[in-house]
């Protein structure tokens, strides 16, 4: 098993698909990756040798991935939530911060519903 930028690569698959569970590799940087490396596209992650893997992790290097992408974007965050202004508040309260309604939908961001206490059904008095 292949172990780049601290990253295990999934056994089994082609090197074009494995290569992207590295944080910040997707389709194009991957295959650039793998193609400065001179690396097949198809090749099985499995047969990849300690030479390519090295090859992978330079062509790697003039990309920002994994650690430092991972911190790059949790600075900006802060820096939008220092800054108090309309983004940074959205991700303070954890909701969604590019327009989406939150009326219905936004679970996701929001978290699992949750009931209000104490209501009750208003019954009629006769």
């Amino acid at each position: 098993m292949a172990r780049i930028l601290g990253v295990d690569l999934p056994r089994n698959k082609a090197m074009k698909i494995a290569i992207r569970s590295v944080y910040g590799v997707g389709p194009k940087i991957g295959v650039d990756a793998l193609n400065a490396a001179s690396v097949d596209l198809l090749k099985n992650s499995n047969d990849l040798t300690e030479e390519e893997a090295n090859n992978i992790r330079k062509a790697l290097d003039e990309y920002t991935v994994e650690g430092d992408l991972r911190r790059e974007i949790g600075l900006n965050i802060k820096r939008l939530k220092d800054l108090g202004c309309y983004r940074g508040i959205r991700h303070r309260r954890s909701l969604p911060v590019r327009g989406q309604r939150t009326s219905t939908n936004a679970r996701t961001r929001k978290g699992k519903a949750v009931a209000i206490a104490g209501k009750k059904s208003i019954k009629s008095m006769k």
